[in-house]
This record gives C-alpha cells, sequence and structure tokens, in this order.
C-alpha cells in the first residue's frame, strides 16, 4: 500500500470519528491528474510510478496552494491502450475528462494514439502535458494554431529532431570507435527501425546524414513495435557486413531485438533508440544478451543536476525499478504546481500563461519551454544521454566523459566499449 492511499484512509477515518461524534468533516480540496499511458505496458507503468511518487511528495508538503487555499492531489489511472489501439485510446482521454472530470492530464506515449488524445483534450481545453511523444508536430500545432492548441505542452522527451541529432552523435561516436580500433574508414550501417510515425523522420534523415558522415547504408528493416521474432531481419543484416545497427525502437520489440542481436553474436554495434534498454529490468529480460546494447536515454547514475541522483534512488525505492524517461510525469506534476501557484486559480488559460515562463533545475536538465511549448535541447537545458549495458550495469557513455561535445561532462561518464565479439570478427 503506497503512501497516498494510507494518507487517504487515515483522512477518512478520521472524518468517520469527526462525524460520528457530531463534528462537521473538514472540506478537503482536490486537484485531480488523470495519468494516461498504454498502463499494461513499461511505458505506462513508468508514467504512473514517476507521477505518483510527485503526488507523494507534494502532498506530503502541504499539496499546491491556490490563492490562500491548500489542494491535495488526486490521480486517476487512465489506461489508453495506446499501443494497440488508437481508437481505444481517444475514447480513454473522452472518458477521464467527462466521467473521471479530471483537471489536467499527463502522460502518453504512441504518437498515432497521442494525437487523437491531444484533440479531445483541446476540444475540452484541458491542459495536457506530454511526456511520451517526440513527434515535432505535436508542437507544431500550438505554433500554427495558437488558440486551439495551446494547452499542450511536452515535458520529455525532447522532440524526434533533437532525438535524432543526439541519435547521429551517438552514432558518429562509435563510427569514430571503429575506424580508430578496427581501420574500418566507412562504416556500413543497416537502419532497424520499429514501424511507427515518430520513427519516419529518423529514417528518413539516416539517408541524408549517413553518407555525409562517411557511412554507407547497407538497407532498411522496419519490424512491428510488437514484434516477437528478429531472427530474418538479424541474418539479413549480418548477410549485408553491416558494422552498425542503427536502431530507432521504442515498444516491446527492443527486448526481442536486444536479446536475439547478443544470442547470434550479429558483428555490429548496436547503437540509436531502445526504450526497452533505458530500464534497469533490461539485463534480466535479455537474459544478460543485451550486453553492449547502447541507447539513448533521459536518465543514469550520473550527475546532470543536483536533483538527477536523489530522484533516481527515491523512484527505485517506490517503484523497485530504473525510470525510464516516461517517467517524466514527475517533473510535470512539478512544473504544474509551480505554475498554479504562480497563477493562483486553476483557470486553464491563466496557468498556460505561467506554465509558458517555467523554469525548473529538474531531475534531466533545465527545462525551459519553446514558443510552441516544446522541452528546449542543448548545452545548458536538458541534452539527453547515451548509455551503454556493460556487463550488467547501464553505463553513461554521452556526452563524452573527454567533455569534447560542447564542454558538456556528466561525473560519472565512462568509455564506450565496441562489443567484444564484433571486434573479434573485424580485427584486421
Amino acid at each position: 500500500m503506497n503512501r497516498v492511499m494510507k494518507g487517504a484512509i487515515l483522512l477518512l477515518l478520521a472524518c468517520f470519528v469527526m462525524v460520528a461524534a457530531g463534528c462537521p468533516a473538514p472540506v478537503v480540496n482536490e486537484i485531480k491528474i488523470g495519468v494516461i499511458g498504454p498502463m499494461a505496458f513499461v511505458q505506462g507503468e513508468h508514467h504512473w510510478y514517476g507521477a505518483q511518487l510527485a503526488a507523494e511528495e507534494i502532498n506530503a508538503q502541504g499539496g499546491i496552494l491556490v490563492g490562500d487555499e491548500w489542494y491535495q492531489i488526486t490521480l486517476a489511472q487512465v489506461d489508453s491502450n495506446e499501443m494497440l489501439s488508437v481508437t481505444d485510446a481517444a475514447t480513454a482521454m473522452e472518458m477521464a475528462i467527462t466521467v473521471e472530470n479530471v483537471d489536467f492530464l499527463v502522460g502518453g506515449f504512441r504518437t498515432e494514439a497521442v494525437f487523437a488524445m491531444q484533440d479531445v483534450a483541446m476540444g475540452y481545453e484541458v491542459i495536457f502535458l506530454g511526456c511520451g511523444a517526440a513527434t515535432v508536430e505535436l508542437c507544431t500545432l500550438v505554433a500554427d494554431d495558437y488558440e486551439t492548441y495551446k494547452y499542450w505542452f511536452r515535458v520529455t522527451p525532447i522532440n524526434s529532431s533533437y532525438l535524432g541529432m543526439v541519435d547521429f552523435l551517438l552514432l558518429g561516436m562509435v563510427a569514430e570507435e571503429i575506424r580508430a580500433e578496427l581501420g574500418i574508414e566507412t562504416p556500413k550501417v543497416a537502419i532497424l527501425a520499429e514501424m511507427a510515425v515518430w520513427a519516419d523522420s529518423i529514417v528518413a534523415a539516416a539517408y541524408v546524414y549517413l553518407p555525409a558522415m562517411g557511412m554507407e547504408i547497407v538497407g532498411e528493416w522496419r519490424p512491428s513495435p510488437i514484434a516477437t521474432e528478429v531472427m530474418a531481419e538479424l541474418s539479413a543484416i549480418e548477410a549485408a557486413g553491416a558494422h552498425i545497427i542503427f536502431t530507432t525502437i521504442s515498444g516491446p520489440l527492443g527486448i526481442t531485438y536486444a536479446r536475439q542481436w547478443g544470442e547470434l553474436e550479429i558483428p555490429a554495434a548496436s547503437v540509436g533508440i531502445n526504450v526497452e534498454a533505458q530500464k534497469e529490468g533490461f539485463w534480466d529480460a535479455t537474459v544478460g544478451k543485451g550486453n553492449y546494447e547502447m541507447t539513448m536515454n533521459t536518465y543514469a547514475r550520473v550527475n546532470i543536476t543536483d536533483e538527477t541522483i536523489p530522484f533516481i534512488d527515491r523512484f527505485v525505492e517506490s517503484a523497485g525499478e530504473f525510470p525510464t524517461y516516461n517517467a517524466g510525469t514527475y517533473e510535470a506534476l512539478y512544473i504544474l504546481k509551480a505554475a498554479i501557484e504562480r497563477a493562483g486559480t486553476l483557470d486553464s488559460d491563466a496557468v498556460v500563461a505561467e506554465l509558458e515562463n517555467t523554469d525548473r533545475i529538474g531531475t534531466a536538465g533545465r527545462i525551459v519551454f519553446t514558443d510552441a511549448h516544446d522541452v528546449t535541447w542543448g548545452p545548458g537545458y536538458v541534452t539527453g544521454l547515451g548509455v551503454q549495458w556493460q556487463d550488467g550495469e547501464m553505463k553513461c557513455v554521452w556526452p563524452p566523459a573527454d567533455g569534447s561535445w560542447e564542454g558538456v561532462v556528466y561525473e560519472g561518464a565512462v568509455d564506450y566499449v565496441l562489443p567484444p565479439w564484433m571486434v573479434e570478427y573485424w580485427a584486421p
């Protein structure tokens, strides 16, 4: 039983005693926040865990001060089923607003579904803080039609364009290591991206940037985000002579891919985005076969800010798992609390105006929204991380420990390592 539930039970018992004694029950002001996501998957679970941890902390401190009145946060868990159905996601959003009567919403993961959920929330003028979908267009809508879409903000991750930039920085680092260690001047790259809208822009950009970066593309493979078998794709990638597999994966495919990549000892370094590899359970889920998998991430045990490691420790203690970026619902609640308190009201338009003034040193960096209500990327803001699994531990390997990227160094970063079986296969 979590602390919020215990507190609620104690409060109800206190009210019962007061009513039994003839005393009027105290009025408890409530702000109801819907946490919407695919609750049958880790992405939705971490939406919930992050929001739950923030709500516990905020309520323990008295709640949210609106004018001169304190409000407690109540969470409503909303299963969008968005991994499987866009229609279900839109319906879940509609029910959260009209039946659950939520005041605000956080979460959302699969881009196709978030577009639908976004439209529902905007129709009701309910503030929706996105904590999962990366597609640029979700925020472009704010710039193009501000009055309709101003209630949408992206808290995490950085958008798909910036994800692509970090992706290519990670890819470039691996390519340089291959050149230096194996003497391969033009590394061959296989593109493996799940069949999803958010991945399309990264795949398209790869065809432009990889040749300019001195790499050759040997093929493109687009399995389902929930595929349970990719042996055929991996065998074809090996036959194509790839030195690198450039991944763009957010669904459970990430476990299947990494496990089978390791089982087959495909002689190609794996780098890119694999959301499943961002969580601590990845090692056990791949039976250790995901060793040397590298992915972009939001969190690692490095000092991005003074808030990072304490948050990770509290999250692990509370949830029993390492946070993925979807746990950014934690940040969303704190950002929302600060905006409401500055506004002094729950009026959506007034809160939007204060959300636009957000400047928070958070767990993943400094959060400042752009004019399009997107999270700002770059040195001094949110940069993202590159992490690699090394013998059972998730290590930060980018920004590089030597400070070679914009002088940014996060204490605790280590050097990237090529998979030993790859080095043996391609060694001159």
